[in-house]
């Protein structure tokens, strides 16, 4: 069935939590509406019309928007930080980094909210935290609704946080992995793209419970 798509249509997806939209071929999307695309980097999913299961993912997943990264980090995680920050630049991303810039001791749910926030308010599409473990970082950010922490253990965590649950941030420990680890783990992050389909169906519940449950 062919739909109509509209500019409120979109403000209202990206609200109830929506990252990836699933547009069909015969759909109809307004100009207005592909510029709150955009302007609110939401992700494209082509669809079966008869089976509505997205196809394959939209060229605005991999557009420029999505290559803004904020990353932050505790004094555990500090070196790590430099490391990864580095190879994303080479490979042409924009880095906003949050901290800490040294060693001295500091407290993580700092660097977690500061990356959080970026990410919430659609300064960035993707967010990097290391500490000791990932753990504390990744409870931290998920406190902020939106918010999709995943701490990745393996390459293929990574794809699963990514292809399945449209996890928007990467959380990792600096002491619980080695660096050649997670070095695989954050190319594994940067290839894989969310899958849509019954994920979204999925994602959508996580979603309903947040709204309902997170003042």
């Amino acid at each position: 069935m062919k739909k109509l798509i509209t500019e409120l249509d979109v403000i209202k997806f990206s609200k109830s939590g929506g990252n990836v939209l699933p547009i069909g071929d015969e759909d109809i999307v307004t100009d207005l509406a592909w510029d709150k695309i955009k302007a609110l980097s939401i992700a494209t999913v082509k669809k079966n019309s008869a089976e509505n299961i997205p196809l394959a993912v939209n060229e605005i997943e991999k557009s420029q928007t999505v290559r803004r990264i904020a990353i932050g980090s505790d004094h555990t995680g500090f070196r790590i930080k430099n490391v990864l920050s580095k190879i994303l630049t080479d490979k042409g991303y924009d880095i906003i980094d949050v901290g800490t810039y040294d060693e001295k001791s500091c407290d993580y749910p700092d660097f977690a909210f500061a990356v959080a926030r970026k990410v919430k308010e659609n300064e960035v599409k993707f967010g990097i935290i290391i500490d000791a473990t990932g753990i504390p970082s990744s409870i931290t950010a998920n406190k902020l609704k939106g918010i999709r922490a995943a701490t990745c253990y393996s390459e293929f965590s990574a794809s699963s946080a990514r292809e399945h649950n449209n996890a928007n941030i990467l959380v990792l420990g600096a002491k619980a992995l080695g660096e050649e680890t997670i070095k695989s783990i954050l190319e594994t992050w940067l290839n894989t793209y969310f899958g849509g389909g019954r994920h979204q169906r999925r994602l959508n519940k996580i979603t309903e419970i947040e709204n309902n449950n997170l003042n």
